[in-house]
């Protein structure tokens, strides 16, 4: 449910601000006198005077396990370097990206039945459910915390979606089921067609075939020869046939 939806059904003040650093936004968030900032979701970042005024009060729910995969398109990028496991951190909101102290972080197992539709749902509902639990910390001050370091994952962009074939058969497995979402999908040129790739299955059979040959076509999908074995596309977006 959106929050705005969300905030009528129980009638609670609600505004979308175009910048939370401008006057007229601090100016909002001041009438309120609030004792906590959250964030989640959020496409902007809190600055000096907004840092200024809060300070120790603003708190942000990422979908990784801090330090790592800080930035965006993190759930991608989980499954494209093949993770076992990714998580969601309620941390401090400083100057830098998903930098502030983690106040608390679990972490969940990643499968090779995942992938990024499945990733999403369950890091939404366990973002809920930590944020809540982070909230009530903040009755019984001072909350505890611990500094962290690591790296920022960069914004996926146009043409990251295309396929490289010379990739290993885990890699293509990864990448595939990392952009597997209505609006996202791998893509590939196929006999000059473009198809949209959501799924596939490693095959562990051997087939002959130069790397990204299509090799069989069948109501179950098809077949892709790869550097070191065969990968079956079971879920695409396009018309595709042998040669």
């Amino acid at each position: 449910m959106k929050l705005q939806k969300l905030a009528r059904k129980f009638d609670l003040p609600c505004f979308v601000c175009e910048d939370i650093n401008d006057e007229k936004s601090l100016e909002k968030i001041a009438s309120f006198e609030p004792d906590l900032l959250v964030s989640m979701s959020f496409d902007q970042i809190f600055k000096g005077r907004i840092l200024k005024s809060y300070e120790g009060k603003i708190i942000n729910c990422h979908a990784s396990k801090l330090p790592f995969y800080r930035g965006r398109n993190n759930l991608n990028w989980v499954l494209i370097n093949d993770e076992k496991e990714f998580g969601v951190s309620v941390h401090f909101v400083d100057s830098g990206v998903d930098t502030g102290d983690i106040i608390l972080q679990k972490c969940y197992a990643i499968s090779d039945e995942d992938d990024y539709s499945t990733l999403l749902k369950r890091a939404y509902k366990a973002c809920a459910f930590l944020l809540y639990e982070a909230v009530l910390l903040f009755l019984n001050p001072p909350v505890k915390s611990y500094s962290q370091a690591g790296f920022v994952c960069k914004r996926r962009g146009s043409g990251d979606e295309l396929i490289d074939w010379t990739l290993s058969t885990r890699e293509l497995f990864n990448f595939i089921r990392a952009l597997n979402a209505p609006n996202l999908g791998a893509s590939a040129f196929i006999n000059g067609v473009l198809i949209k790739l959501y799924k596939s299955e490693i095959l562990k059979q051997e087939f002959k075939g130069a790397i990204g040959e299509i090799v069989s076509v069948s109501d179950e999908g098809f077949i892709v020869c790869t550097k070191d074995g065969a990968l079956k596309i079971i879920k695409y977006k396009g018309e595709v046939a042998l040669g």
